[in-house]
């Protein structure tokens, strides 16, 4: 499969996931809106999901396809299974016990997770009673990465993308079913967390053997590479998730904000993820199998093409995403999730939050290529560094900013600590000379500016039409205005492409045809 394939098979299945979480995140804005419910909800969903994008999947997919693809390399399938195996074993050692220990101090560990709760003791008990019931979630969900990154080496990528949207399924039946089951929503979405990493456990193990590549559990043991795994997973942890980090500290600041704080900065980044998840996230999963094996293998042609070929479309996909995202936020969050509980200032509030956060999805997306850079070149180290510094950053900004721009201040602040993220990871790069691209590169970026800003303009010039339309005709009316109007830009960003050559449907065709 080209590697341009494999980015849009990633890409459409995260799609279809991002859009069953928006159906989810649309039916929950409506039903529990933003208040002590959601608050005490989403600070309980991101506990597990915070320590699984630094453990489970940014720093081990980060740690273990390099050294899988090593193992493949040196000793054949039956030896990367074995390896695969050990890891998985040594990996649910810890885990376990480390579960069941958060679960007993959750209380004393939300009064560091959110301790604006303490406050507001009706909303700190929901949030503990919640994540004693999410946390589990992270166990298994750390074998679902695991399952993951063994089809995502073998260049089977799909399955992996695929598996989230059990996750949004589960939490939308939740919403449905919690009156019939006689249940608090807020309740019925938590127990339905731990129960989605279950059926992706299943749905991923059935694919693994179909491929005969199921890693089977061993009695735990520190062999010589599972040492080197886990030795890689401490810096990962914090090097692939930044990003994560600095929304847990938004989260943090935000619980001392007046009620609904919490919830604006969760839908707003809910919107934010869409791009980053489809473009940063999907680029780097199918970059890293690809070039560890051109690494592994001293192809520097072949690794500085497919790093500029990331760099390329993910500049190419990112910068009108966060164009139309920024200049259409208010209208976006409006026909999204201004329904029920969810009132016109909610939608004010949240529009804002996400204004602030689209300024580092560019940012987020080079984070993403440029560490895998390192990451195939197992170094693991360099990108702790630079993480250590912008976590850093975005708590000194988050804490100034709070006092002036209350929850924008947070998001903003997380953007502009993306942004020193990436500058030190160039400078990293090109101090270590592992950054090698086309010539090619810098015109095309030009091209892409050019076109973005032609895509700008259409979308300033009729935002006061939509504006003026919206919420006139009924909620379907709404979503189709919305839908032409974002249609439109895209349709001006595509002719624009087209017209000064940057990205014709022929060069598109081109590379999807071409194999790795």
């Amino acid at each position: 499969m080209s590697f341009i394939k494999s980015i849009l098979t990633v890409s459409s299945m995260t799609m279809l996931s991002r859009l069953t979480g928006f159906v989810r995140d649309t039916m929950a804005a409506n039903i529990i809106g933003a208040g002590p419910v959601s608050d005490a909800f989403f600070v309980a969903l991101r506990v597990p999901n915070l320590f699984r994008s630094l453990f489970a999947e940014g720093a081990f997919s980060a740690a273990f396809v390099p050294l899988y693809s090593k193992a493949k390399a040196e000793g054949g399938q039956d030896e990367a299974n074995s390896f695969a195996g050990q890891a998985l074993s040594v990996l649910m050692a810890v885990l376990l016990p480390f579960t069941i220990l958060m679960m007993v101090l959750m209380p004393w560990a939300m009064l560091i997770l959110a301790p604006g709760f303490h406050s507001r003791p009706e909303v700190y008990d929901l949030a503990v009673n919640y994540a004693r019931i999410t946390f589990p979630y992270l166990m298994l969900v750390s074998i679902v990465a695991l399952l993951a990154s063994v089809l995502n080496s073998n260049h089977k990528f799909g399955p992996g993308a695929a598996a989230p949207i059990a996750f949004n399924l589960l939490m939308i039946a939740a919403l449905v079913l919690s009156p019939i089951m006689h249940m608090e929503p807020g309740l019925a979405m938590a127990y339905a967390v731990p129960l989605s990493a279950l059926v992706q456990w299943v749905w991923l193990s059935s694919h693994c053997k179909k491929m005969s590549i199921s890693p089977t559990m061993l009695m735990p043991k520190l062999t010589t590479r599972v040492k080197e795994l886990f030795v890689r997973i401490g810096p990962g942890a914090i090097g692939a998730g930044a990003a994560q980090i600095n929304l847990a500290m938004s989260t943090i600041l935000a619980s001392l904000l007046p009620t609904g704080s919490v919830s604006w900065l969760f839908y707003a980044d809910r919107l934010n993820q869409l791009p980053l998840g489809i473009i940063g996230i999907a680029i780097a999963t199918t970059l890293l199998p690809v070039l560890s094996s051109r690494v592994q293998s001293n192809d520097s042609d072949g690794a500085r093409h497919y790093t500029t070929r990331a760099l390329e479309f993910g500049m190419i996909l990112g910068l009108p995403a966060a164009i139309g995202l920024g200049l259409a936020a208010k209208e976006i969050v409006q026909v999204l999730f201004e329904h029920g509980a969810f009132t016109a200032q909610d939608t004010l509030n949240t529009s804002a939050a996400l204004s602030a956060y689209v300024l580092g999805i560019l940012p987020f997306i080079l984070i993403k290529i440029l560490s895998t850079i390192f990451f195939a070149h197992h170094d693991t180290k360099t990108p702790v560094k630079t993480a250590i510094i912008s976590v850093v950053l975005n708590i000194l900004f988050a804490m100034g900013l709070l006092q002036i721009m209350g929850h924008v201040g947070v998001a903003l602040a997380t953007s502009i600590a993306s942004w020193a993220n990436v500058l030190m990871l160039v400078f990293a790069l090109q101090r270590s000379k592992l950054l090698r691209l086309d010539a090619s590169f810098m015109p095309h970026m030009l091209k892409i500016a050019f076109c973005a800003g032609c895509m700008a303009l259409f979308l300033w010039g009729t935002g006061s039409t939509l504006d003026a339309h919206l919420q006139t005709g009924g909620k379907w009316l709404d979503v189709a205005l919305l839908g032409a109007y974002l249609g439109g830009a895209c349709l001006v960003y595509v002719l624009a492409l087209q017209l000064t050559g940057t990205m014709t449907l022929k060069d598109v065709m081109k590379m999807v045809k071409r194999e790795n």
